[in-house]
């Protein structure tokens, strides 16, 4: 954009947020309940970004809902357990996390339409580490009536469809085991009526179902916290470039959408919440390692120009290269009825469950089946190629009772996904192992191996089910070890996953007020940045649930907050 300073923009507000995504949306919620005029520029069609289709969970230490639930927390235990899972290279950003979480929960609650719960039997991933906690670190979104939306339902961004049954169906983490045990309980039987019916009725008004849980529920609570607080949101929006003012502050974006180019000019400062740099492959070379290949479970658009390198722009600075830049899942690829490519994060569906492992190109096992999904794909990287992909196989008996990936539980028939090559399924494992390629005896030494072992509830290579992490994602009613099972019934059946990122850890450096920074350490005049945009406080650590939501809604509110007290 030439001479930027001296152009009358087309449109003047007190602050301007690119990315509507939950960081976003908490900044300007932010921004507006000081009252100031915001605009929300989102790129796509639909607002959300990956929050919407995530597990909607925020971590958030020494959060007051859990003292009142029974589980009091300290900052002080939540430093020690970061203390040892967390780098450590910017302790007053995190420090700031630490001191913030608390406050800037109950100023959300207070000023929006959002509002959580705490989930008092989810642990952080390192339960045995000091200061850890069993659970009420992480709160979950209250679940939300879509209705309250009215026509701006529908620019909630769906969830993933193999994340919803009958074509529009969302299901809490509460409901998941009554549609599992609904022909063997009439309290679950019962309960799956009702929500069946409750989605029938749904359906007679919305094309999908208006209640909403998880990452949905709190990004269509903060779309109405937004509406209802006056920010104006504009999707289809590109932001191109980024400009300083004749005071060298950042106040003018060039903009693209239906209605053409334009220029919009922002007062109090411009907030970056684009979900990060996974998609501009250049950039994020730099902090996985090449093993990792591209693969990506967000869903920010690879055509805009991403948040990092507006900021840069303007003399903004990027984390130090490393291979810890991203947050890890394993995902499975197949390609779906529309043609569109799907990519099923498997976090915690079907790898802690009992009578499943995890096989590398040599068909053995390389990994405790139940760590984190961060961990699992940590130790795909640490194998020098040999488990990129990775095989998680079970039997008959599993496949039916928990689901494989996409693959959903009790399942009338699997043909499709046979025929497409998603699931592999063979008679026995020999065949097995010519279907995946790897070794067949060492596939039946691998099995034989694990049976001896799991018929007693045990795993003596790896220690699976040694945690109460690893227990809370297992089957409670199998006994002793929620987690271990032979696999013994063919048919067998196998599906590849490989490393994808939920999002960077590493992205554009702040101060602890959200601010950008430039080379020598000096804060950005006008410029804030929060959300997956941000270089993460967790610095490639995964230490709990919610890691990048939590600090995402701390920084965010900071940012919005602080721009509207320039």
């Amino acid at each position: 954009m030439s001479e930027p300073d001296r152009p009358d923009p087309r449109e003047c507000w007190d602050l301007v947020v690119v990315g509507a995504g939950a960081a976003g949306l908490t900044a300007a919620c932010a921004a507006a309940a000081a009252g100031c005029s915001v605009l929300l520029l989102e790129q796509a069609g639909v607002v959300g970004g990956t929050s919407a289709i995530s597990g909607g969970m925020v971590w958030l230490p020494a959060n007051g809902k859990t003292a009142v639930a029974g589980r009091p927390d300290s900052i002080e235990a939540a430093r020690s357990y970061l203390g040892q899972t967390v780098p450590g290279a910017h302790r007053d950003r995190l420090e700031a996390f630490l001191s913030k979480a608390d406050e800037v929960l109950r100023e959300i609650e207070a000023r929006t339409s959002v509002r959580f719960q705490p989930v008092m039997n989810y642990p952080d991933y390192y339960p045995d580490l000091p200061g850890a906690t069993a659970g009420g670190r992480v709160l979950e979104p209250v679940p939300f009536d879509a209705r309250l939306l009215g026509p701006a339902f529908a620019l909630v961004r769906d969830p993933l469809p193999e994340f919803m049954l009958f074509g529009g169906m969302m299901i809490s983490r509460q409901d998941m085991p009554h549609l599992r045990n609904a022909a063997r309980s009439l309290r679950s039987a019962a309960r799956t009526a009702r929500l069946l019916l409750g989605y029938a009725a749904q359906r007679l008004r919305a094309r999908r179902g208006t209640t909403l849980y998880l990452g949905n529920a709190l990004v269509a609570r903060l779309l109405k916290s937004a509406l209802d607080l006056g920010v104006k949101i504009r999707t289809g929006a590109e932001v191109r470039e980024l400009a300083t003012d004749a005071q060298g502050r950042v106040a003018i974006l060039a903009v693209s959408d239906a209605s053409g180019a334009y220029r919009v000019a922002a007062k109090r400062g411009v907030v970056l919440a684009s979900g990060g740099l996974s998609r501009d492959l250049e950039l994020r070379s730099r902090f996985v390692p090449g093993s990792a290949g591209d693969l990506t479970a967000t869903v920010v658009s690879g055509n805009a120009r991403c948040g990092a390198r507006l900021a840069s722009s303007v003399g903004a600075t990027l984390s130090d290269p490393t291979e810890q830049g991203a947050f890890w899942v394993p995902a499975s690829t197949f390609t779906r009825r529309d043609g569109s490519r799907g990519i099923f994060p498997h976090t915690v569906t079907d790898r802690a469950k009992p009578g499943l492992v995890a096989v590398d190109a040599n068909g053995k096992r390389f990994v405790n089946e139940a760590v984190s999904y961060h961990e699992f794909v940590r130790a795909q990287l640490r194998s020098a190629n040999s488990a990129i992909p990775a095989w998680l196989v079970c039997d008959r008996r599993f496949l039916w009772k928990y689901g494989l990936g996409k693959v959903r539980p009790f399942a009338l028939s699997v043909e499709a996904d046979v025929q497409s090559g998603y699931l592999k399924r063979a008679d026995d494992l020999a065949q097995l192992a010519a279907e995946i390629g790897v070794p067949p005896p060492a596939l039946s030494a691998t099995i034989e191996e694990f049976n001896r072992s799991a018929a007693k509830g045990e795993d003596p290579a790896f220690g699976r089910g040694g945690d109460i992490y690893q227990r809370s994602l297992g089957d409670a009613d199998r006994k002793p070890n929620p987690c271990v099972a032979p696999i013994e019934q063919g048919p067998f059946y196998a599906v590849a996953v490989r490393p994808a990122d939920l999002g960077m850890s590493a992205g554009i450096r702040t101060d602890a007020r959200a601010r950008a920074i430039s080379a020598d350490g000096s804060p950005i005049p006008g410029l804030y940045i929060c959300g997956n945009d941000m270089a993460s406080v967790m610095e490639g650590a995964y230490p709990g649930p919610g890691i990048t939501l939590g600090p995402a809604l701390v920084f965010g509110w900071l940012a919005g907050r602080g721009a509207a007290a320039e």
